[in-house]
């Protein structure tokens, strides 16, 4: 952290130590809160037939476990790139994969919005807060995402990432290819897998 860096410089260690252990305290907790949620959506997607229904298994504490193992697994799994013994790379590189993934996900957003525009502009009138500049701001937003893609080419770490990410997608859209056909609504009523789920998972 620079922070720590500043005040080792400046000979005070025992606020490094503070700044280590908040920064510590703060990815422990956003860890635990991405294990949870994750779980819990692969518990979902298997109610919807989108996910194997391996996941739609809890525990007889309400722990949806499957998805909890497979969670941890890719997280301990990501622990690999540190095999070259370069820490800040493989920060770099999870990072990196993670802004794209988020960019997806808002150009999506922003794409629906367009067309939702174009399509019922009548709505976006009568709406109580209609967005300010709706008619160009989305087009400034994804000029912007453009400029972030391209300033991550400019280092080699995150060139490699952002170019491995499309892989990912890639592998997404042949598993929704696949799940596709027999999505659906929830179907926890099915005799055959309410049996083997038990109660709902647990809530915080």
């Amino acid at each position: 952290s620079p922070f720590v860096g500043v005040f080792n410089l400046i000979g005070l260690a025992a606020a490094a130590s503070v700044i280590n252990f908040v920064v510590l305290t703060s990815a422990s907790s956003s860890a635990n809160s991405g294990i949870y949620s994750t779980s819990r959506m692969m518990y979902g997607l298997a109610r919807k037939r989108m996910a194997s229904p391996a996941f739609g298994r809890i525990s007889r504490h309400g722990v949806p476990w499957p998805g909890l193992v497979l969670t941890v697994s890719m997280i301990c799994a990501s622990l690999l790139l540190t095999a070259n013994g370069s820490v800040m790379r493989a920060f770099t590189i999870i990072t990196t994969v993670s802004s794209v993934l988020f960019l997806a996900v808002w150009t999506l957003i922003l794409v629906s919005y367009i067309v939702y525009l174009r399509r019922f502009p009548e709505a976006h009138e009568k709406s109580s807060y209609p967005m300010p500049g709706a008619r160009f701001m989305p087009w400034v937003v994804l000029a912007f995402f453009v400029f972030i893609l391209v300033a991550l080419t400019q280092d080699p770490d995150t060139a490699v990432a952002e170019a491995v990410t499309p892989l990912w997608f890639g592998l997404l859209a042949i598993m929704w290819r696949r799940v596709c056909p027999r999505a659906g609504g929830d179907h926890m009523a099915a005799p055959e897998l309410a049996r083997s789920q038990g109660p709902a998972p647990a809530r915080r």
